[in-house]
């Protein structure tokens, strides 16, 4: 979650970032679509009890996550539009599998309440960042290994309420994951807040009259 420089006090806009492309139909765009596309297909194999196929959805929703920031940056395809769409689809997804599987009883409500507490504290953040007019912060190593440990851990969970061999190597497995995701989560949440803080001195040391 890397805040950047181009603090300019709001006179003129940023340059656009070395490497980044103005395209808004790439490969790593569409396969965020395609994540939010799985969205109601998790949702509709839930509500009809289809764990192991619903399970099936999140690994593929995990794998896409992997590969859109890969290709991103091995091809130079990092787009503006990228670098917002990529975190929406992580966030709605991740919301969205919470209250799913806490309402089929995969998981305990403490646990939706812990990590959505998180991007409550994030939001929060929101006008100060529109009000200072700072750039949009792009997800770094720390926010994308709690998404990814997240999204993986989730269909292991998913898999352990099925009973079968794999069950309680899927369950310590994805509470493994789960804790290690929460714990990166919120480290990333507090990267955000300090550069945040950062930012907003710099801008308010270059208002300074001088």
């Amino acid at each position: 979650m890397t805040m950047g420089t181009g603090v300019d006090g709001g006179r003129r806009p940023s340059p656009r970032p070395a490497g980044q492309v103005d395209r808004v139909v790439t490969l790593p765009n569409a396969l965020s679509v395609v994540r939010l596309l799985l969205l109601p297909v998790f949702v509709w194999l839930l509500l009809e009890g289809r764990l192991v196929a619903a399970g099936g959805v999140l690994a593929l929703s995990g794998l896409t996550d992997y590969l859109d920031g890969r290709i991103a940056r091995a091809y130079g395809l990092v787009s503006r539009v990228g670098q917002i769409l990529d975190p929406v689809a992580d966030r709605l997804y991740i919301a969205t599998t919470l209250l799913g599987l806490a309402w089929a009883s995969v998981i305990p409500w403490w646990l939706v309440v812990v990590l959505m507490a998180r991007d409550a504290f994030v939001l929060a953040l929101y006008p100060v960042v529109r009000r200072h007019r700072l750039p949009i912060p792009e997800v770094d190593f720390t926010g994308k290994t709690a998404t990814f440990s997240l999204l993986a851990a989730f269909p292991l969970l998913v898999l352990g309420a099925v009973t079968g061999w794999w069950t309680v190597a899927a369950r310590v497995v994805g509470w493994a994951l789960v804790w290690w995701g929460i714990a990166f989560y919120w480290v990333a949440g507090g990267v955000y807040a300090w550069q945040v803080r950062h930012m907003v001195g710099q801008r308010r040391a270059q208002e300074v009259p001088r």
